[in-house]
């Protein structure tokens, strides 16, 4: 009789239904939206080392550069005639030495309507990326590009796919152990969710403009979206990269913020490597 009792109370409380794939990347996308909302108008300070490894068999083709320390100011702003928000990196230090004044500059910049202008947000882009290392040209190297394939407005162009539990993948050996690292480990109930960037108009462009298709995975909250983190791989013109984000909560923000970036760029001869560090959150108004 009481075996009868305990099997009809069960059978009356089913499991909770899982939510859908549909579900999960429709909270993503409004986490996003209020994410971007939140993060603008705050400067982060980022720390990024940068470093060249080269195949000896290439040795009299490729010039290996010496490593390089880059101290910025990081800050999110949404152009007034763009849809999507772009990250600014003001370099003010290089190996210690100072290359410009950091808070006249930041202030100009939230000062002056002229930021806001696709054509001064690639300036200063374009002058931020002079300090990377290699030969190898990129500008994806911010911590939060990969978010904007969670955007409503590119979702349709993309492939979503959610798979089993699965780790970050790091494409050299002193980046092997941070798989094992506090930032990059999440719990069990992370949705896995890979994506694929459909033909187009893509995010990502070659040096001659035409299409270069992403692709990646993202680690997230099913019930409200979150990320925790992400991953994006791009392959084209010779080049495989790779680079992985890392998500933490920031008690004085009260949300999750970027606190790290480790990205790789591999060709023929050539592999650069990234580690970026993000703290010192600050509103500026």
């Amino acid at each position: 009789m009481s075996t009868a009792l305990v099997a009809g109370f069960l059978a009356s409380h089913p499991a909770a239904q899982q939510p859908s794939l549909d579900d999960v990347l429709k909270r993503a996308a409004a986490y996003v939206a209020d994410f971007h909302k939140q993060l603008s108008g705050i400067v982060a300070e980022e720390d990024y080392w940068q470093d060249t490894a080269t195949d000896q068999r290439y040795a009299d083709a490729v010039i290996v550069a010496p490593a390089r320390r880059l101290k910025s100011d990081l800050l999110l702003v949404k152009p007034a005639d763009s849809t999507r928000y772009v990250e600014l990196r003001d370099v003010f230090e290089v190996n210690g030495v100072p290359v410009r004044d950091r808070q006249a500059r930041l202030e100009k910049l939230l000062r002056d309507p002229s930021v806001a202008a696709e054509a001064q947000i690639g300036s200063i882009l374009k002058e931020s990326a002079r300090y990377n290392i290699g030969t190898i040209t990129r500008t994806i190297n911010t911590p939060l590009m990969a978010l904007q394939f969670l955007d409503p407005s590119r979702q349709a162009r993309v492939r979503f796919k959610h798979v089993d539990k699965a780790t970050p993948v790091f494409t050299n050996r002193q980046d092997a152990a941070a798989n094992d690292a506090a930032v990059f480990r999440v719990t069990t109930e992370m949705w896995v969710i890979e994506f694929e960037e459909r033909g187009g108009q893509t995010l990502v462009r070659r040096l001659d403009g035409s299409s270069l298709p992403a692709r990646g995975r993202f680690w997230i909250e099913p019930d409200n979206g979150s990320v925790l983190i992400s991953e994006m791989l791009l392959d084209g013109g010779g080049v495989n990269a790779r680079v992985t984000v890392s998500y933490q909560s920031e008690p004085l923000m009260g949300f999750l913020v970027p606190v790290e970036m480790r990205e790789s760029y591999v060709r023929a001869g050539e592999r650069i490597t990234g580690r970026a560090e993000y703290g010192k959150f600050r509103t500026i108004r």
